[in-house]
């Protein structure tokens, strides 16, 4: 081996350090559950993984962009729920479900520009913004069923959409899908530049042309759409619209995003790292669950590890970058 070749390898490897360090983990906590939890490797068991990981990761893609751009969401979960309560009362009326669908997705955007219009042309900051949403969707979602499941009549779509295809959960293909389209957004693209950009350093982003409140106002729009994707899923998993669902998944994705490498100071982020992270999350809870943990005591742990993650990676990314500033 060269040396040129050497150093081209040690800088690839300190590029992904990040990413090398979060397979790394990922690896251990497969070798780890399927030594104490019965049933972890099963194969249904490892369905359901990728079913958990695909709500999870599908609402975090928009919630990568976001946080890359400097700004937070932590309405996704109310979001996710709400819609699916939409849905399954568009359904309950007879409304054929691939218009249905539509009509959720276009919603879902109309929901998500709220925040970003907010945030763009009032300066309301993000955080705030969210919150409020959070507050308004969760409500909503409540007063309009009680509380209740709302069901809706056999449907053949949505069951296409839980069912499986060559072997993987139809969620987790729309997954990998969306992760393809992400990713090339993020990173060959204007408007992915421009995100970065954003997060960066926003009014030096305004000064070299980039329209700073365009680009917010798409984020959340974007967000409020794989929201919209999510709280689908969910609807088609549950085979009801449940205003209680998907509690905590506002975490999980902020939890996931972080713990992927974005830095919630913005103008750092890989789509990569976010399914990484995913994975890291998801895995965590389905080896709790099958340890027959207390649910109580499941956050705890859970919180530790997050923690405990993302400080790892945080040192990690810290000694590359004194690293290759010393190169």
């Amino acid at each position: 081996m060269t040396k040129k070749t050497s150093v081209a390898l040690r800088r690839t490897a300190s590029a992904h350090i990040n990413e090398l360090g979060l397979i790394a983990l990922i690896v251990l906590l497969y070798i780890v559950f399927s030594n104490t939890a019965n049933g972890f490797l099963s194969i249904n068991n490892q369905r359901n993984i990728l079913r958990d990981a695909a709500s999870l990761g599908i609402a975090a893609f928009g919630a990568t962009l976001i946080i890359v751009a400097g700004e937070i969401d932590v309405s996704v979960g109310p979001m996710a729920a709400f819609l699916s309560v939409v849905l399954s009362y568009l359904l309950k009326w007879n409304m054929p479900a691939l218009p249905a669908i539509l009509v959720l997705l276009v919603f879902g955007i109309a929901l998500g520009s709220i925040a970003g219009f907010l945030r763009g042309h009032f300066n309301v900051p993000s955080f705030v913004a969210t919150l409020g949403l959070w507050s308004a969707l969760r409500g909503l979602a409540l007063f309009f069923t009680n509380a209740l499941p709302v069901s809706y009549p056999p449907n053949h779509l949505l069951d296409l959409l839980d069912s499986t295809v060559f072997g993987l959960p139809f969620a987790a293909w729309i997954m990998l899908i969306l992760f393809c389209i992400f990713s090339f957004l993020s990173r060959r693209t204007t408007y992915g530049r421009s995100v970065y950009a954003v997060g960066g350093n926003p009014a030096a982003a305004y000064l070299n042309g980039i329209p700073v409140k365009r680009i917010r106002i798409l984020l959340f729009s974007t967000a409020g759409l794989l929201g919209a994707v999510s709280g689908i899923l969910l609807t088609a998993r549950l085979g009801s619209g449940n205003a209680g669902a998907a509690s905590g998944l506002e975490f999980d994705v902020i939890a996931s995003v972080v713990i992927g490498g974005t830095a919630l100071s913005g103008g750092r982020g890989t789509m990569l790292g976010t399914v990484l992270g995913v994975l890291v999350i998801t895995l965590i809870g389905n080896g709790l669950v099958l340890l027959g943990m207390n649910p109580f005591f499941q956050e705890v742990v859970r919180g530790l590890i997050i923690v405990l993650a993302v400080l790892l990676n945080i040192l990690a990314v810290q000694s590359n970058e004194l690293r290759r500033a010393r190169e």
